[in-house]
């Protein structure tokens, strides 16, 4: 049996930060991974460039049933700490669009970082760490973890396994069975940031251009990107975390743009022009060519052949395109997992559960998601250095 201060199951980026806060205190940090090698979805984090946090981080830019929840984690490390923190190993950032900042030199800087500062801190990660079982004993060693790599125990147990998303790189539902056996709730789970799913868009398949979408009260202007299976692109990812089954999805394809009030001027300057062309000024030739074979517009010679009603419900159908997804592409193509520990369970300032002194929820496995943009990783970061500056010994 391996004795620690401290134990952490999954060595992602809430588990290494987690481990390298309680380190510096002191503690005997122990981490367990099943996977070979620890930080895979660092790796692929922001395709490969590592999206590592956003200049603006809030609690709104995250999705929970309690909205509130994760105030005090992100007050307590909020992104300019993080940067610090990278300028004090050289790494080197970029901002590339809404305050997203990604690594120079690939997500690897930060992961070799990560890795290198905690075992100058001492502490020791066991991959290949499989079968995972974990025991709430009575005497000092409160929690005891048998694992393929050998048994362990410490009064402090963190579980930072992640969500359900990306299986291939070591996604688990370990920490909602751990949560279920200590008698904590889990809330609902389904895959977030992930496109939809809306037949009879295959010929547009390629077809990117910028948006305004909306659902259940929440906005966001970015990309759509028409995929063979429907919707993709930053715009319905973001969207894809506030939306729920059944519920309606409205999208401006011109934003900034009163498209009637267009038509009609261009029906005024441009008479005998055809509907098709005024469109195609503004909108991919193959979009339009579909939008019209849909039956979207009465099919007349010229604009002058218009009403203004007639120009105005086109336009609507273009600024306020409605429909109902009819699901997403699932776990397989989600970045992440909405939904997981309820939020009741643990303290929002240390995430220690309520419950059991010493078992401490963090990252992904909570029931706290972000927007894409670097929100999840912070989250990391953030919900990993409050527990880990929280241990107690």
């Amino acid at each position: 049996m391996q004795d620690f201060d401290l134990l952490i199951l999954g060595a992602g980026a809430s588990g290494l930060f987690c481990a390298l806060t309680a380190a510096q205190r002191g503690l005997k940090v122990g981490v367990l991974e099943h996977m070979p090698s620890p930080g895979k979805k660092i790796l692929a984090s922001g395709g490969g460039r590592a999206n590592f946090t956003n200049l603006s981080v809030q609690a709104q830019d995250f999705r929970s049933l309690n909205p509130h929840f994760a105030k005090s984690a992100l007050a307590q490390y909020p992104p300019k700490r993080f940067l610090e923190w990278l300028d004090d190993g050289g790494i080197e950032y970029h901002e590339k669009k809404l305050g997203q900042l990604f690594c120079n030199r690939g997500s690897k800087a930060i992961l070799d970082r990560l890795i290198e500062v905690n075992l100058k801190a001492g502490v020791q990660v066991f991959t290949n760490a499989q079968g995972i079982e974990v025991a709430l004993a009575t005497d000092p060693h409160r929690y005891k973890v048998n694992s393929s790599q050998g048994d362990f125990a410490a009064p402090n147990l963190v579980v930072a396994t992640g969500g359900l998303s990306y299986r291939v790189l070591g996604a688990s539902d370990l920490g909602h069975q751990l949560a279920r056996q200590f008698g904590l709730k889990v809330t609902h789970t389904s895959p977030a940031l992930v496109p939809f799913i809306l037949p009879g868009f295959t010929p547009l398949a390629g077809i990117s251009l910028p948006v305004e979408i909306k659902t259940l009260g929440r906005s966001f202007a970015d990309d759509l990107l028409f995929t063979h299976q429907g919707l993709s692109g930053p715009a319905i990812l973001k969207a894809s975390l506030f939306w729920d089954p059944g519920k309606e999805v409205e999208v401006n394809l011109l934003p900034g743009l009163n498209l009637a009030e267009e038509l009609l001027d261009l029906k005024r300057g441009n008479p005998q022009k055809s509907l098709f062309w005024a469109l195609n000024q503004r909108l991919p030739e193959r979009l339009v060519l579909l939008w019209q074979e849909a039956g979207n517009w009465p099919l007349k010679p010229d604009l002058q052949s218009f009403s203004q009603k007639e120009l105005a419900h086109v336009a609507a159908k273009i600024n306020r395109w409605s429909f109902v997804p009819k699901g997403t592409e699932g776990y397989i193509k989600a970045e992440v997992t909405q939904g997981g520990v309820s939020t009741d369970e643990l303290s929002s300032k240390t995430l220690e559960t309520k419950k059991h002194q010493g078992l401490y929820f963090i990252g992904e496995v909570i029931d706290v998601t972000g927007l894409l943009g670097g929100y999840n990783l912070h989250w990391a970061w953030a919900s990993g250095f409050a527990a880990g500056r929280a241990i107690k010994i």
